[in-house]
């Protein structure tokens, strides 16, 4: 048995390699396709990744690469982290699987599914149901979200304080914004400083790293990274899930990851707070809102709520105080938009393509 793994962008692997994990004891085949970058740092970090995960991968320009490389290699299984074209075609070679690389508020999460992969691995009932309900020709299968199952089964080896430069006797504040609608711009220059008595950790997403049109973004972090309670992580840091078992408290905007801390039954300060395009805004405000998911109402009962800076700092000591104040609205929340986290997820994944393959 074949499977293989589509990675258009790095962060999609994350909730493939505990997927990976599983199917290597079953003796399957796994490999990777990865997409040449055109800046020369995001290609050097993607082949050192490669290297370090010891993953067998190939290399392709572009989806028509792609299309063709899978028709060739005729797999069991392709497994895709996004909506992709041609499927028809690929369904006469191989079996599909969509599992969504993020449980996020925005519409994307559901319009990917209009074009219908053999099955779709889905977290919890909440979210199985309103596909069920848009697609109700389509396969899904509720398992839990992948990506967390490490988090889980072995949060302690996952990294260290000390690894990262920083103190051990501190809390530890995660800061991981998305790139759009986010944040980051409407932070003071003095971050590090208001906020000196904790530990840092910044985890941008990988577009306000590696993309020109955010420069601005980074120009805020780089500044923020030079204080020493602060890590920023880097490109090759592609992998949230170490820093949210080391962190105490995280704080976001409209990022699925606040759906991935709160399921670790941890305390979350929602950003609800946005730098936004021109386009985005007074008359065009319902770009925005078409644009995030009614999903995210669901922020409202599981985060401390902020709409702007300068109450940052008091929600921000009020989760590190109390932070079991939300902890039954969380474990609920995750049941319905994360599914089980039982560090499972991934062996039912395995489960199901080793059964129908």
């Amino acid at each position: 048995m074949t499977v293989i793994f589509d990675i258009q962008h790095l962060y999609y692997l994350p909730q493939y390699l505990p997927v990976l994990a599983e199917l290597t004891k079953h003796d399957v085949a796994c490999r990777f396709v990865f997409y040449r970058q055109a800046e020369a740092e995001l290609q050097k970090v993607c082949e050192e990744v490669i290297a370090n995960e010891q993953l067998d991968a190939v290399w392709v320009d572009n989806w028509s690469q792609a299309l063709a490389h899978y028709t060739r290699e005729q797999a069991d299984w392709l497994v895709f982290g996004n909506a992709v074209n041609d499927l028809d075609q690929l369904h006469r070679v191989s079996k599909t699987v969509l599992m969504q690389h993020g449980i996020g508020p925005k519409q994307c999460y559901y319009d990917v599914s209009a074009n219908p992969t053999t099955v779709r691995f889905v977290e919890g009932q909440h979210r199985l149901n309103r596909l069920q309900a848009l697609y109700p020709n389509s396969n899904f299968v509720d398992t839990g979200f992948a990506k967390l199952d490490p988090a889980f089964n072995a949060p302690h080896a996952l990294l260290t304080l000390e690894a990262l430069g920083l103190d051990s006797s501190k809390p530890t504040l995660l800061y991981a914004p998305t790139f759009y609608p986010s944040s980051i711009e409407c932070f003071a220059k003095t971050f590090a400083q208001d906020f000196s008595e904790f530990n840092i950790i910044v985890k941008p997403h990988f577009f306000s790293l590696s993309k020109d049109k955010y420069h601005k973004q980074r120009r805020l972090l780089q500044q923020w990274a030079q204080a020493k309670n602060v890590y920023l992580a880097p490109v090759s840091d592609y992998n949230l899930l170490p820093f949210m078992a080391l962190s105490d408290v995280m704080i976001s905007d409209a990022s699925s990851a606040i759906f991935e801390f709160a399921a670790l039954n941890k305390p979350v300060v929602w950003c609800d707070f946005y730098k936004l395009r021109w386009s985005y805004r007074g008359i065009f405000s319902f770009r925005f809102k078409q644009r995030l998911n009614d999903d995210i109402e669901f922020f409202h009962q599981i985060t401390e709520r902020v709409e702007h800076y300068q109450g940052l700092k008091h929600a921000v000591t009020e989760a590190f105080r109390e932070p079991n104040k939300l902890a039954s609205k969380r474990i609920e929340m995750t049941a319905q938009l994360a599914g089980a986290t039982d560090g499972q997820v991934s062996k039912r994944i395995t489960d199901y393509l080793v059964s129908n393959k």
